[in-house]
């Protein structure tokens, strides 16, 4: 009998048939099975939860002013491309849509001339995560598309927590870790990455460590005609990246990937500089680095744009530093160095912008 270790038995015997069926498999579609499987996988079918009652906190669920700060960089950006008629911003990894609705609220109310001028566009392939991001954005209906892929545009995408979910490969010092069976548990093993070709279809073997991730921006580039991409997520520069994964349940960190398959996150650090690397050779330049701390405290600095009254305070008006204690826990939830300020980083890139234009708020501290 298959050990489920508390995870979806189906998944679970759909990737034992398969490791029987052609050998050890690669990590990669390990996780992509275990997170995007179109009926069983952990984003897929809805399964993913966030938020106190979920399995991870992000920054949207901190709270809407997450939102209300980034609809301020993107009022800049609009600004920025000459307050163009059809702005859109472009989300993918949107959840259930409660960003896009803070976004639409909050420029709705308080920047009337953006909010004319904005469509929403978020691709998303899976229908039931579509089916929520509807029911939120219901208000909007008229403002919001979808897409199960990139299409052109002019504006800005966004992402929170995109890349570090994508598929990677376990590659280190020349040895791939691949998974297999033994007995009725799935394991890791290491052969040379030569004998992995072997062992895996030659497919698989092709490409980065991370090549699901560059793929992205090979795609980001090629449907962006002008504007900006804004990634944030948590993951190391070069000199500093080790492979390590992370996976997560109701809050607790689990000791192996193959615990509570389809039922808990997989995610891995990001390697910035990969990304950049191939951001830099599809065309696009690099606009800003920096933490989230750096980043939000950039955009909490410019008083006044976006409609906002008197400083210091967020895109749609409201006192950042004072006023509810509600709203000072979110701030400091998202800027603190100990709480998500740190673990995260923002990376933002532009395409035929002008290259003696001024940092976009959110890095005039970045270092």
């Amino acid at each position: 009998m298959l050990n489920t270790q508390n995870g979806n038995p189906a998944l679970i015997r759909l990737i034992r048939a398969e490791i029987e069926k052609r050998g050890p498999v690669s990590f990669a579609w390990f996780m992509q099975q275990a997170l995007y499987h179109p009926e069983h996988g952990y984003y897929s079918s809805g399964r993913c939860a966030i938020g106190r009652t979920g399995d991870y906190f992000t920054n949207v669920s901190v709270s809407s002013l997450f939102g209300q700060l980034l609809s301020a960089q993107f009022v800049e950006i609009w600004e920025r491309l000459g307050k163009i008629d059809n702005f859109v911003i472009v989300e993918q990894g949107a959840h259930d849509g409660q960003f896009a609705r803070d976004v639409l609220e909050c420029s709705q109310k308080h920047v009337p001339e953006f909010f004319a001028a904005l469509r929403y566009r978020i691709v998303e392939p899976f229908p039931i995560l579509q089916e929520r991001q509807r029911r939120t954005l219901e208000p909007f209906r008229d403002k919001v598309e979808w897409g199960d892929s990139l299409q052109s545009f002019v504006g800005v995408h966004f992402s929170n927590e995109l890349l570090d979910a994508m598929p990677v490969r376990l590659i280190s010092g020349g040895m791939e870790k691949l998974v297999d069976l033994e007995g009725d548990k799935f394991v890791f093993i290491e052969p040379q990455v030569s004998q992995a070709a072997t062992a895996c279809q030659a497919t698989e073997q092709k490409g980065a460590f991370n090549q699901p991730a560059l793929d992205w921006v090979d795609s980001v580039a090629a449907s962006l005609e002008r504007g900006y991409v804004i990634a944030i997520d948590y993951g190391l520069l070069a000199e500093e990246f080790q492979a390590k994964i992370q996976v997560r349940a109701q809050h607790r960190n689990l000791d192996s990937p193959f615990e509570q398959i389809g039922h808990a996150d997989i995610t891995m650090h990001v390697d910035w500089s990969s990304i950049i690397e191939r951001a830099q050779a599809k065309g696009l330049r690099v606009a800003g680095f920096t933490d989230q701390h750096h980043f939000l405290t950039g955009i909490v600095s410019e008083p006044g744009r976006g409609g906002s009254p008197e400083p210091p305070a967020d895109n749609c008006g409201q006192p950042l530093l004072a006023d509810s204690p509600k709203r000072k826990r979110a701030l400091q939830t998202l800027l603190h160095p100990e709480m998500l300020g740190r673990a995260f980083q923002v990376l933002a890139l532009e395409k035929n912008i002008d290259p003696g234009a001024t940092r976009l708020a959110g890095f005039k501290f970045a270092r």
